[in-house]
């Protein structure tokens, strides 16, 4: 776009405020109006000035706090006033953010934004589990998938092509729907005995890992009591944790037998 930027999408990345980029952080200084996501940690937001107008727009599974046609509307409205608005949002918001959904309504309404990639939680999570999306002969590839749909859809993935031993599965949002995102891969041929890992709040010091297997991964989420925010790690890339995990120690669950 032409004209000098309005609004910024800005990923947060997936909790320390150490890893905001150098340019988010500039950003988060200049804005007039920050309208965030549940998933932008508090240490993130203590860096933004007291004089700064703050906006919560949470949303979680089945809990929106402020639906989504509502923000896209919100982010218009604050630009045409003249204000600098950064909308900020956990991890990068072109991976599973809807930074994307926001950004066309923008640019149909001839509003100038720019996007700013952040570290996905993806990549943040695993690193700080110990657990690489890759590793020379253990995957080849990596796939995101989604593991929560819109309301009352079911979660209808190409559970076919997802279970391949040669490749790292992450699923985002996946915890509402564990038992069959397990039951669906075994079903298409991924071995239950497969190594799989769940990281809770990744990167923030109140990160808790569980090691485990696909077999076992949604009794052992259970007995942890693991919640949102969560990610789902399957592959044979997991058990590299045992040994390259650094940040908090994860708990091995995984069955013996």
């Amino acid at each position: 776009m032409d004209a000098n930027p309005n609004v910024y999408i800005v990923g947060a990345g997936p909790g320390d405020p150490e890893l905001l980029t150098v340019k988010a952080a500039r950003l988060l200084k200049e804005a007039d109006v920050i309208v965030y996501d549940r998933l932008v940690s508090k240490k993130i937001l203590e860096l933004v000035p007291s004089g700064t107008t703050q906006i919560f727009a949470g949303k979680a599974a089945r809990d929106h706090y402020m639906p989504q046609d509502e923000i896209n509307q919100l982010l218009v409205t604050l630009a045409r006033s003249g204000q600098i608005v950064v909308r900020l949002k956990g991890g990068d918001p072109f991976i599973f953010g809807r930074g994307s959904e926001e950004a066309l309504v923008l640019a149909q309404n001839g509003v100038p934004f720019e996007i700013v990639p952040g570290i996905t939680a993806s990549a943040g999570c695993g690193s700080y589990a110990g657990i690489p999306l890759t590793h020379r002969g253990m995957a080849t590839g990596v796939r995101f998938v989604t593991g929560h749909c819109r309301d009352g859809a079911h979660l209808d993935l190409n559970w076919e092509s997802l279970a391949d031993p040669d490749t790292t599965l992450v699923i985002y949002m996946g915890l509402i729907n564990v038992g069959k995102i397990r039951d669906e891969l075994i079903k298409a041929g991924l071995p239950g005995n497969t190594p799989a890992g769940a990281i809770e709040r990744g990167t923030t010091d109140k990160q808790r890992t569980i090691l485990t297997n696909l077999k076992d991964l949604p009794a052992s989420i259970e007995q942890a009591e693991l919640r949102a925010p969560s990610l789902l790690i399957v592959g044979r890339v997991v058990e590299l944790a045992q040994k390259l995990s650094w940040h908090i120690p994860a708990l091995d669950t995984s069955s013996k037998t």
